[in-house]
C-alpha cells in the first residue's frame, strides 16, 4: 500500500460517501463534495484551528472562497500538515489577507488588453480565451483571484460568440489558448463544440488547453474525455505541478491516458516558497514529468497579486534552482524561468548568465562545472543584406512572411531606420538641450 493509499484511508471515513471505490473515482462526485468551509476541512483531517487563527482565516476565505476535491485533500500529511505543500497550496493562510501596496488585482493587465470579454491579447500570434470561470480547486496562488471562483459571472453563449468572432475576424491569431478558471469545468460535449468551432477557423493552427485537473481532480481525465481531445488535433494540454507529492499513481494514470489519445503535455510549475523552492524537490518533479511524459514547460516567478506575498521568492531563488538543472538533467527536463511582467509586459525569461565577455573575434562562456571555454567567431561571415522585401528574397522560406517588419527588440534601429538612439521622454540631460535650444 502507497502512501497516498494511506491517507486516503484516514481521509475517507470522515468524507460521506468516500467510502465507495466508484464514487471516489466519479469527477463530478468529487466536485459534489468538494470542500468550502474551514470545519469541513477539520472534520475530514481530524485537526482543529485554535479559535484566534479561526478568525482570521474565515476572513480570508470571505475575501478568497476556498474549494478543495476530496482527493486533493486525501494527499495532505495529516501529521505534519502546516509544513505541508498540497496544503500550502490548498487551504487558506492568514497571511493571505495582507495586503501590500505592490500588490495588485490584476497584475498582468489581462482586463487592459481584453479587446472583447473571454479574450486576452497580448502577443501578436496568439489569444488567451477564458471559457470558464470555475476550477475544481481554488489553488491559494492565483494570479486570477479576482475572477475566479465567482460563480455569478461564468461566461454567457454571447460572450463566447463574440470572442469567436473575434478570433475569426482576426487573422493574425494562429494559436488559441482555452483558460479560465478550468476548462474542463466544462462538459465534454460542450468542450467538443468550443474545439469544433475553433477547427473551423482556418488561420487556427494550433489549440491550447491550460488545466490543473491532472493534479487536483484526475479523474475528470477520462476515455470519453480523451477521444474529444483526440478528434481534435493539433491540440496541446499544459498542465499544472508544483511538487512531485502530487504525481499520484492516479495523475501519473490520468497523464498516461492523454499520451496515449496523442495529446502532447507540457507543464507550468509556479515557484511558491515553502512549497517547492528548492532545487532537489524541482530536480525531483521535472524527473517525474518527463518520466510520465510530460514536458517541463515554465518555471514562473510567483505574480504580484493580491495576498501572495508569503509565496513569494527573491528572483535569485529561481535562478540557482535553474542552475542546479541546467547541465544536471537532460536539456528537455529543464524549463524556461520566467516573470510574467506587472502591467502586461509578458513573459520575460530570467535565466543564469553563462557569457563571461563578448568580443568581435570570441565568446567566453563557462558551463554549468565552472568550466570556462572560448567560442571562436567566424571570420569570413558574410552577413546577408534584407530589404524586408520576401517575395524578392532568394532564400526559400517556405510561406510568405509577415507582411510588416520584425516588431518588439528585433525591430530597433534596423539600417532602414533613420533613429539611432532612443531616449525617454522624461530624460532630463536631453530636456535641457531642447530648452537650451529653444532658448537660443
Amino acid at each position: 500500500m502507497n502512501v497516498n493509499e494511506t491517507r486516503l484511508e484516514a481521509v475517507a471515513p470522515r468524507l460521506q460517501g468516500a467510502d465507495d471505490p466508484a464514487r471516489w473515482r466519479d469527477w463530478r462526485w468529487q466536485l459534489r463534495n468538494s470542500l468550502t468551509s474551514l470545519g469541513d476541512v477539520e472534520r475530514a483531517l481530524g485537526i482543529e484551528f485554535d479559535e484566534a487563527e479561526r478568525v482570521l482565516l474565515e476572513d480570508t476565505v470571505r475575501h478568497f472562497p476556498m474549494s478543495v476535491t476530496p482527493y486533493y485533500l486525501s494527499l495532505i500529511d495529516v501529521d505534519d500538515y502546516r509544513n505541508d505543500p498540497v496544503f500550502r497550496q490548498a487551504l487558506p493562510s492568514t497571511e493571505e489577507i495582507i495586503v501590500r501596496d505592490h500588490d495588485m488585482k490584476d497584475p498582468l493587465a489581462e482586463d487592459a488588453d481584453s479587446p472583447v470579454a473571454l479574450i486576452t491579447h497580448r502577443y501578436p500570434d496568439r489569444v488567451l480565451f477564458r471559457v470558464a470561470n470555475t476550477c475544481s480547486m481554488y489553488c491559494r496562488h492565483c494570479t486570477r483571484k479576482r475572477t475566479v471562483g465567482d460563480t455569478g459571472c461564468a461566461p454567457t453563449s454571447e460572450e463566447l460568440g463574440a470572442a469567436l468572432d473575434y478570433i475569426r475576424s482576426t487573422p493574425a491569431v494562429r494559436d488559441v489558448l482555452l483558460s479560465g478558471g478550468d476548462p474542463l469545468m466544462l462538459s465534454d460535449a460542450r468542450l467538443d463544440e468550443l474545439l469544433t468551432e475553433l477547427d473551423a477557423i482556418e488561420h487556427v493552427e494550433v489549440v491550447r488547453l491550460g488545466t490543473r485537473m491532472p493534479a487536483v481532480l484526475p479523474y475528470r481525465i477520462t476515455d470519453e474525455l480523451c477521444k474529444v481531445l483526440a478528434r481534435h488535433q493539433p491540440l496541446w494540454l499544459n498542465t499544472h505541478f508544483n511538487h512531485p507529492a502530487e504525481l499520484t499513481p492516479d495523475a501519473e494514470e490520468a497523464l498516461a491516458r492523454l499520451a496515449d489519445a496523442g495529446i502532447p503535455l507540457g507543464n507550468q510549475t509556479v515557484l511558491l516558497a515553502g512549497v517547492n523552492d528548492c532545487s532537489r524537490i524541482m530536480l525531483r518533479l521535472v524527473h517525474r514529468l518527463v518520466a510520465n511524459r510530460v514536458r517541463p514547460y515554465y518555471l514562473y516567478q510567483c505574480d504580484l497579486s493580491e495576498g501572495l506575498s508569503h509565496f513569494r521568492t527573491p528572483v535569485g531563488k529561481g535562478i540557482e534552482i535553474i542552475e542546479s538543472l541546467i547541465g544536471h538533467t537532460s536539456g528537455f527536463a529543464v524549463p524556461t524561468y520566467v516573470i510574467d511582467a506587472p502591467h502586461g509586459g509578458g513573459k520575460i525569461p530570467v535565466m543564469p548568465n553563462y557569457i563571461v565577455s563578448w568580443a568581435s573575434d570570441r565568446v567566453v562562456l563557462r558551463n554549468y562545472e565552472g568550466v570556462i571555454c572560448a567560442y571562436r567567431e567566424p571570420d569570413d561571415y558574410k552577413r546577408a543584406a534584407c530589404t524586408e522585401e520576401c517575395d524578392d528574397c532568394d532564400r526559400s522560406v517556405g510561406r510568405s512572411c509577415p507582411e510588416t517588419g520584425p516588431g518588439g527588440v528585433a525591430g530597433l534601429m534596423r539600417e532602414c531606420d533613420q533613429a539611432d538612439s532612443l531616449v525617454p521622454d522624461t530624460n532630463v540631460r536631453y530636456q535641457r538641450r531642447e530648452n537650451g535650444s529653444a532658448d537660443g
